[in-house]
């Protein structure tokens, strides 16, 4: 893809923008869920400069009081030509695609689509916590296929899964996390078609959960599932959300594959109220109009991930890190510590570093830690400084 590179020689990119007193001014989630003596590295905020495109847009639309109720189909458009020429994929097709007020509560809309109460829904865990809550609250029963080695999809695991969600009454669903959170794994397209073929087999529907698929690490392919062979059946979720830092403007895409077209149709209508027409114009101009500011961001993910596995080889060797391909998410395996099933707390107890326990994801989580690297490197460096120093 070529794209306008965001950053002109001597301006810092996204990530070196901002510093820790600016940062401190935001009253956002991250920085506002623990007291000013604790260096956040846990909610999957970023701590960027936003992109001039997406400043504007939202600018003028507030200069205009363009602040009614969404409509069109330009986010859509949008995500179709970022598709084409960032992933190589022309299958998006506008009149298979609705907006939804948000990547999670758009899944919990394709899954009422495809089961009703009591159904399974298949997970692979570790996984994004709201997986699991989500689930439950709709009245849905979780199946766990956890990941295997390498913390890739386990094709035994998920066909046996599958097996079981099939032998239940009523329909069954496979939620699929892609890119991978917290793990940043990457699925291949060959994986990812033989999660196509086993749910065709076994009569399961995948919903795939793409809101990280604008963060893979340069030179890593991202295939998308909707493009994989046997994926016809298949609902996908989109959002500018995390690859631009928007999650305060709310807006995501349902996608269908070709057979899933007469699924989306029976969306309920009041579902597209949901989302913020300021959200959908941001989204909108990220996706056309940042592209370059995204590029200035990958670098800079790359960048913190490699200052990262320098850090903790030098000030935590025990604490192993599992290399990401996606994401600004870093999936830590602190069993060598002996801190216990939850070394989150310990980090924030005694170094007032806040970190995501791993507990809430699920099997395989106990142990682990999850780190947000998308900060400066100064930042981040401090936190894996007040780590090491939680241990001694």
């Amino acid at each position: 893809m070529t794209s306008i590179p965001h950053a002109t020689p001597g301006e810092p990119g996204p990530l070196r923008a901002l510093g820790l007193d600016q940062l401190r001014r935001r009253t956002s989630m991250k920085w506002r869920t623990y007291s000013e003596d604790v260096l956040p590295l846990w909610v999957a905020e970023m701590d960027v400069s936003l992109a001039g495109p997406v400043v504007r847009a939202v600018t003028d639309a507030l200069a205009l009081g363009d602040t009614g109720y969404p409509a069109g189909t330009a986010y859509a458009e949008a995500l179709a030509a970022f598709a084409a020429q960032r992933w190589n994929w022309d299958g998006i097709a506008v009149e298979r695609t609705a907006i939804v007020p948000d990547v999670m509560l758009g899944v919990v809309e394709m899954i009422r689509l495809v089961t009703g109460p009591g159904d399974p829904v298949v997970v692979n865990p570790p996984v994004y916590p709201p997986f699991f809550q989500f689930v439950a609250h709709m009245d849905r029963r979780v199946v766990e296929a956890p990941l295997g080695a390498g913390l890739r999809i386990d094709p035994a695991a998920l066909e046996e899964a599958f097996r079981q969600a099939a032998a239940a009454t009523g329909r069954a669903a496979f939620l699929l996390c892609s890119p991978h959170n917290p793990t940043g794994t990457v699925h291949t397209a060959d994986e990812l078609a033989a999660v196509a073929a086993l749910a065709e087999r076994y009569g399961v529907r995948v919903v795939a959960d793409e809101i990280h698929a604008p963060l893979v690490a340069p030179g890593v392919p991202f295939v998308p599932y909707l493009s994989v062979p046997g994926a016809e059946r298949g609902l996908s979720l989109m959002s500018a959300s995390k690859g631009w830092n928007l999650a305060g403007l709310k807006a995501a895409l349902a996608l269908a594959g070709p057979k899933a077209a007469t699924d989306l149709d029976r969306l309920p209508e009041e579902v597209g109220h949901g989302p913020s027409h300021v959200g959908v114009i941001a989204h909108t101009a990220a996706l056309r109009e940042a592209t370059g500011w995204l590029d200035a961001l990958l670098a800079g993910l790359e960048t913190n991930r490699s200052l990262l596995a320098g850090l903790l080889a030098e000030h935590l060797p025990a604490i192993r890190l599992h290399p990401a391909e996606a994401t600004y998410l870093a999936w830590l395996d602190c069993r060598a510590l002996g801190l216990g099933d939850d070394p989150a707390q310990v980090f924030l107890d005694r170094g007032r570093v806040a970190l995501s326990s791993g507990l809430p994801f699920g099997s395989g989580g106990a142990g682990h830690v999850r780190l947000n690297l998308a900060t400066s490197p100064d930042i981040l460096t401090e936190g894996i400084r007040r780590m090491a120093a939680a241990l001694r």
